[in-house]
């Protein structure tokens, strides 16, 4: 099994009150970058800044980064149009950085990106694939996604309260730049990606593509964002097994309807509960008041330490862990 995370930004992420992912829109560039280098070290190394929201909720890479100092799992990174860079060791796709999906073209090089990560998908030797993300406001071009594919158009929010009429107007106001209406590019995943996606989404669409022809498992590690790739997928005429792999954030979110997006792709659903609930601490509480919810693969993190037996109490232990050594190494951020 290995466990892959593709990293990328678009500039969707910039429209006042999208995303909270970064604790100001200038910083928020960095998170992919900072999210792999989480992942892979435990810390950030060459970003400048740890993840946080404006708030200071942290970024589910500490969640992800603790599952695997008790697992293990080993890790692919893919730049997917990262802004940044990063010391993180990744795999360059033939992709640039995202614009506001409100330009007729955001994302040129969604061909590119497709076929690179879908050649990348078939090469692998690898059982299983579990694939993740980490994109700022990547839930709003994903509702792009799945309004122009004519899919049920519902997604979550980093935020605790999900913008959803802000979003729908973005998507509204995408699609009239293109010239398309809801539904209208129906069975062209790379031309939906193009005109109202953003080059992650075409990265996990087009690995999860690759990886089938070979007779990979694929699971989806996270929330709407996977669900849109998964649409895209099944817009390219995949008709294989595929699964999801969420968190108990995602799941009781009552404006996603998980369960019914999940169904209208066939997808096989894995929610996992941390039980962040249990412990009062600085890294969790804010999930529990709604934040974040997923992202850098944290559901699927959380479904393979689960697999492998680990606790749930020794994740958060864990977590409290990886939270603090980021906490001591930048003094900026609240205990």
């Amino acid at each position: 099994m290995r466990f892959v995370l593709v990293a990328g930004t678009t500039e969707t992420a910039h429209i006042e009150g999208i995303s909270a992912a970064g604790a100001d829109p200038d910083l928020m560039a960095h998170t992919p970058s900072a999210d792999l280098e989480i992942v892979e070290y435990g810390q950030p190394v060459q970003v400048p800044v740890m993840p946080v929201s404006p708030t200071g909720c942290p970024t589910p890479a500490v969640i992800t980064r603790a599952v695997r100092e008790l697992t293990e799992f080993d890790t692919l990174a893919l730049d997917a149009g990262l802004v940044r860079p990063t010391s993180a060791p990744t795999v360059a796709l033939e992709a640039m950085p995202g614009r506001d999906i409100r330009h007729p073209r955001p994302v040129d090089s969604a061909a590119d990106t497709f076929k690179a990560a879908r050649q990348l998908g078939r090469s692998l030797p690898d059982d299983e694939l579990v694939i993740g993300e980490t994109i700022p406001g990547g839930t709003t071009t994903a509702l792009g996604i799945l309004t122009a594919l004519g899919e049920r158009a519902a997604v979550s929010s980093s935020l605790s309260e999900n913008p959803l009429a802000l979003k729908r107007k973005v998507v509204d106001e995408a699609l009239a730049a293109s010239n398309l209406s809801a539904g209208e590019t129906a069975d062209e995943p790379v031309k939906t990606v193009r005109h109202v996606g953003d080059p992650v989404l075409a990265a996990v669409a087009g690995m999860t593509i690759g990886a089938t022809t070979t007779d990979t498992s694929v699971t989806l590690a996270g929330g709407t964002q996977l669900v849109a790739a998964a649409a895209l997928a099944r817009h390219a005429g995949v008709d294989t097994a595929l699964s999801i792999a969420t968190t108990s954030f995602i799941a009781d979110d009552e404006t996603v309807r998980m369960n019914e997006l999940a169904n209208d792709l066939s997808l096989d659903v894995t929610v996992t509960d941390p039980g962040f609930h249990r412990r009062n601490h600085s890294s969790m509480n804010p999930y529990t008041a709604g934040e974040a919810k997923e992202g850098v693969g944290m559901g699927g993190a959380l479904a393979l330490a689960d697999r492998a037996d680990v606790s749930m109490a020794d994740v958060r232990e864990q977590v409290v862990t990886v939270y603090d050594r980021l906490v001591a190494d930048d003094p900026t951020i609240e205990a």
